[in-house]
This record gives C-alpha cells, sequence and structure tokens, in this order.
C-alpha cells in the first residue's frame, strides 16, 4: 500500500485597506508550505516599502521548500537565515531613501516542512498566528508589545487592555537595525489542522471569540469572508490581511507563488 502524499497548505487570503487608511502597508505571501504575514510601518510610503520588501525577500525560500531539500536539522536556522537576509535588505532600502528613514515590519510566517508533519513558526511584532485544532483555538504568536508585557507584569488587566493608549506599541520590530529577537516555534501538525495568519487590522477589533467563530466555518473562502466582514463592522480603521490555511494531502503540489497587498 503506498503512502498518501505530504501535506500542504490549501490558502484563502485577502489584504484590503480597510475603512480609514488611504493606503495598505500590509504584504502577505502564499505558498503551498510557506505563509507569511508582515505589517509595515513609517511615513512616506515607508511601511508599504518594508513589508514588501520582507515579503519578497522571504519568497525565494520557496523554492528550496519545491525542492523538499529541508530537514528537520535545519529548519529553524533556515528561518533564521532568512530573518537576517530580510533585515538587512530593510536596512539597506531605508539607508538609499532619507524619507524612508525609521521605517519597519512586523513578519509572522509558518513554514510547512517534514513532509507535512511539523511546521516551524518564525515571528516578530504583533502579526498573529492562530491554530484551530477540533474545538480548541491556541495563539501560537507571542505579541512584541508593551501591552502584552504590562499584561504579564500585572499592570494592566486583559479587560482594561483594549482601552490601553500603549496597546499598538511594539517591542520588537523589523528596521534593518540588525537587532532581532525572533520567536521561533516548532509544532507537529495533526490532520485537520487549520491555521490563521493575519495582521494586527483584524486581531485589534475582533476578539479570539469572534476569529474562532469565523475559523470553524468549513469552506476556507466563507470563513476568510466572515473574518474580513467582522473587521469591517467594527470599523477596520487599519488595513486588514487574513490568511487561512488547511492542511490537505494532493498529488498535484502547486509551486506558485502569490503575493498579496504591498508586496503584490
Amino acid at each position: 500500500m503506498s503512502l498518501p502524499p505530504p501535506a500542504r497548505f490549501i490558502t484563502s487570503a485577502r489584504s484590503v485597506v480597510g475603512l480609514v487608511r488611504s493606503g495598505n502597508e500590509d504584504s502577505a505571501l502564499i505558498h503551498s508550505h510557506l505563509l507569511a504575514v508582515a505589517d509595515g510601518m513609517g511615513g512616506h510610503a515607508g511601511g508599504e516599502v518594508a513589508s514588501a520588501s520582507a515579503i519578497k525577500t522571504l519568497s525565494r525560500l520557496c523554492a528550496t521548500l519545491d525542492q523538499n531539500l529541508i530537514d528537520s536539522d535545519s529548519a529553524e536556522d533556515l528561518l533564521l537565515n532568512f530573518l537576517h537576509d530580510i533585515d538587512s535588505e530593510v536596512g539597506r532600502v531605508a539607508s538609499e531613501d532619507s524619507d524612508l528613514t525609521g521605517m519597519g515590519t512586523t513578519l509572522s510566517a509558518l513554514m510547512l516542512y517534514n513532509k507535512g508533519q511539523s511546521v516551524a513558526l518564525l515571528h516578530v511584532g504583533d502579526s498573529r498566528c492562530y491554530r484551530l485544532r477540533g474545538k480548541e483555538l491556541v495563539q501560537l504568536s507571542r505579541d512584541h508589545t508593551v501591552l502584552r508585557e504590562l499584561i504579564e507584569q500585572g499592570a494592566v488587566t486583559p479587560e482594561e487592555a483594549n482601552e490601553h493608549p500603549q496597546r499598538s506599541f511594539l517591542t520588537q520590530a523589523i528596521m534593518g537595525e540588525g537587532s532581532l529577537v525572533p520567536v521561533l516555534m516548532v509544532y507537529e501538525t495533526e490532520p485537520g489542522d487549520r491555521y490563521l495568519l493575519c495582521s494586527d487590522g483584524l486581531s485589534s477589533v475582533i476578539d479570539d471569540e469572534a476569529i474562532k467563530t469565523g475559523m470553524k466555518i468549513p469552506d476556507l473562502d466563507d470563513s476568510l469572508t466572515f473574518l474580513v466582514d467582522a473587521a469591517y463592522a467594527s470599523g477596520a480603521p487599519d488595513n486588514v490581511t487574513v490568511l487561512i490555511s488547511d492542511l490537505d494531502s494532493h498529488n498535484e503540489v502547486s509551486t506558485q507563488i502569490s503575493l498579496i497587498g504591498a508586496a503584490s
């Protein structure tokens, strides 16, 4: 009896401006073995440039993933090396244009490897990654924000968090400074796992219960529409980028790379 083919990501994705912003500073990457969301910041289009630079640099990893050249021992080092490349590229681009000084971006990237049995999450900033396994929703990423630190210190209660004046202040972002301390975590996959990557344009305006409700909708496109519509119903004050993915085994694995948002 032949073994089933390795799992891959099947993804529905959207990146929209929202109801307040004039441009989209989010970028995202969709591939059968790699998903990523970047949320840029900085004036004079710096946010757009930073997030697009991060996503386009990361997209070079897809060629290696297509060749199935990544084993369990090298996966973490590979992602960290790409983060170094991304940080260097953001710094290089900013150094060539004074209008882009101080630009930066978040990054949450989820890589599927080990024949679909493992995922590695690389995370900087406050763009989030969630996993729905059965009825349990877990936030896999860990926000690099002043607010999260205050909550962990007991200085702010979760109930006070939504109205806190520092709720959007980041403690880490990719800014080309070479001083990142990223979160890198590895998880084993299970059949039926569903993943969500999003910018804070979603997670800052709807709570985890609403996210769970949306993620439980069986059809990926319907699930995506529910979540984006929920952000708009809450005022959509920021750009909204959502990637929702199922693990699926299929004989024909696509090598297509899709870039959306500012990177498109």
